[in-house]
């Protein structure tokens, strides 16, 4: 289940990019990236990002995972060489029958929930907050409101970017899978995102995702957080066997 649009209070082009896809009966790759919004050519690297990655993982003459490495340097040389100055975050999983791996460069996130909201992955964002709160010095709600939470220490598109590359974890039949760029969780907590998505219709689940997140980029509530940006996501659940 894949969703994009941009943000609801801007008349400017969405920037960011995702897609699904599949290179074996067995085997698929998903990616969201998310193009920095105020600099050049945003929407730009984040397509320059996800056709690298597409292009990379056509050959069969390699792993995924040497395909996927290769996409990310393949996408960080050509958006550099674009001379735009312009950058993006990536976030990409590798699935494989019932197991997956996370790779992801900045702050869009993956997360992976048990039916019962067990947390079996969550990606830490690549930014002083995001390092702040896997340090134990903010919490969630402090994390969310901060004013230095869209600054990013590692994109796609810089000289010294380095990948995070996760363990293989083994999907169960009913865990959720959710790629996501920062549109998401600046606006809602973690537990409500578990909440939505780790049970019923991925489908509804996204809608409820939808209708949330919107809802709080337009309210001006100042107990919640409310972050107007580009929204996009992919939902993830393995397919029961027959």
């Amino acid at each position: 289940m894949c969703y994009t649009h941009r943000s609801p209070d801007k008349e400017t082009v969405n920037e960011d990019s995702l897609a699904l896809v599949d290179i074996a009966p067995d085997t698929s790759v998903l990616m969201v990236a998310d193009g920095l919004g105020g600099q050049p050519g945003g929407a730009t690297a984040s397509e320059i990002a996800i056709q690298a990655l597409a292009h990379s993982l056509e050959r069969t003459d390699r792993t995924p995972r040497e395909a996927i490495l290769e996409g990310f340097d393949r996408a960080n040389h050509q958006i550099r060489d674009n001379g735009a100055g312009s950058a993006t975050t990536l976030a990409v999983v590798e699935i494989q029958a019932n197991r997956l791996r996370p790779y992801h460069v900045g702050d869009s996130m993956i997360i992976v929930t048990g039916q019962r909201g067990k947390q079996k992955l969550f990606t830490v964002s690549h930014s002083p907050v995001g390092y702040a709160v896997e340090a134990g010095l903010l919490n969630e709600e402090e994390a969310i409101h901060h004013e230095e939470r869209h600054l990013i220490s590692n994109v796609v598109g810089a000289e010294d970017m380095n990948i995070s590359l996760g363990s293989l974890i083994t999907l169960a039949p009913r865990d959720t899978l959710l790629l996501a760029s920062d549109g998401l969780f600046d606006n809602l907590y973690y537990e409500e995102i578990v909440a939505l998505i780790r049970k019923g219709p991925l489908r509804s689940a996204a809608r409820r995702l939808v209708e949330l997140a919107h809802h709080r980029m337009a309210c001006r509530d100042n107990a919640q957080p409310c972050h107007p940006d580009d929204l996009s996501f992919i939902l993830y659940r393995p397919t029961p066997r027959q």
